[in-house]
């Protein structure tokens, strides 16, 4: 596109759309003060985060809740020891934090997040103060709760014939694929499995030489899953130096 059209263009490897999530419970309370000599600011959440269950838009959600694919929030809040007016900016607080991360950088999912408890203040609270107290609660809450990255598997079928099946089926094992059945098609063997898309980039490429060109496959999104512990490690260590 450079040499030939003389686009402007950003030049660079694939980037896989990884994601966070939580695997247990945690509850954290945070008190936001902060005194400039003027109106001070004063923000004062507890709450509870959790795996959020498979998303059912039938499902009928409580009053106090709030339920989107990926997040719920829940306002617990009794005899109004938060004004109504400073919850929603509770749950900004919460949602940018979210966006931004714990482990690697990387936007969270399926997440519900429950705000039980806090105080205000007559002079001092502000919805800046509890977005910054709930946006410090979640994210130290989120830390104790087993924190783990996703990643995108893809449903994957492999055409061959059948003298290099050996050959296809060892190096798909390699990548971490799920090998989930090989059947017949005409003279063709055909291999159907499960693989993590950051195993999958130059794959075709591979493919032909591995054939001799007579291999084929097809690739579509499947799901999300957890990275072995291994791969984490590996993916924080590009994306932080290290520093979760």
């Amino acid at each position: 596109m450079k040499r030939e059209f003389g686009v402007e263009a950003n030049v660079g490897k694939p980037q896989v759309a990884y994601k966070e999530t939580i695997t247990g419970e945690a509850e954290v309370e945070n008190k936001y003060i902060k005194q400039t000599g003027g109106k001070g600011q004063y923000g004062h959440v507890k709450i509870n985060i959790k795996p959020l269950p498979k998303y059912d838009p039938e499902e009928k959600v409580p009053k106090n809740a709030s339920r989107e694919p990926g997040f719920e929030f829940v306002n617990s809040i009794k005899g109004g020891v938060i004004p109504v007016e400073f919850i929603p900016a509770v749950e900004k607080g919460i949602r940018e934090a979210m966006d931004r991360g714990i482990l690697a950088g990387y936007k969270m999912t399926d997440i519900s997040a429950e705000l039980t408890y806090g105080s205000y203040h007559d002079v001092d609270s502000s919805e800046i103060a509890y977005k910054i107290a709930a946006s410090q609660a979640f994210q130290e809450a989120a830390r104790k709760a087993k924190p783990v990255i996703l990643e995108p598997i893809m449903k994957v079928e492999v055409v061959v014939p059948e003298k290099f099946m050996g050959d296809i089926t060892g190096n798909l094992s390699s990548k971490r694929a799920q090998i989930e059945a090989m059947e017949d098609r005409n003279d063709l063997k055909v291999v159907r499995a499960q693989v993590p898309l950051s195993e999958m980039f130059g794959y075709v490429t591979n493919l032909r030489s591995m054939t001799e060109g007579r291999g084929s496959s097809t690739m579509e999104f499947d799901h999300y899953a957890i990275v072995p512990k291994n791969v984490e490690l590996e993916i924080i260590e590009k994306r932080t130096g290290g520093k979760a």
